[in-house]
């Protein structure tokens, strides 16, 4: 649910194509039937360089759900953001991913 994802950077050419962006995300909401998760990333990596660290830019909410609308969703961090954010991150800490990941499946 990122501004550039949806709507699409190649799709704001005009209002025509912003409100079928629009149109297409209300039918990919309305065909949920149990279940929906929207998905917001903080941040995207662009690249790294050891010199300059991790690059990124923060991903934008999508501005078809404005600010006055995210009292009807429920949010929810990541498994383990809660924490990660409370401490401010890992503190460029090293985590062993295929740790975590053996963890999550035993």
């Amino acid at each position: 649910m990122v501004d550039g994802c949806i709507p699409s950077d190649m799709a704001t050419g005009s209002k025509e194509e912003i409100e079928e962006e629009r149109r297409l995300l209300y039918v990919a909401m309305t065909r949920a039937r149990d279940h929906l998760y929207l998905l917001q990333p903080h941040r995207f990596y662009t690249g790294s360089s050891r010199r300059n660290g991790d690059r990124h830019v923060y991903a934008p909410r999508t501005r078809f759900i404005p600010e006055d609308l995210l009292t009807w969703f429920e949010k929810a961090a990541a498994r383990g953001g809660e924490n990660e954010a409370a401490e401010g991150g890992n503190n460029g800490g090293r985590i062993n991913v295929a740790a975590k990941l053996r963890e999550m499946w035993t």
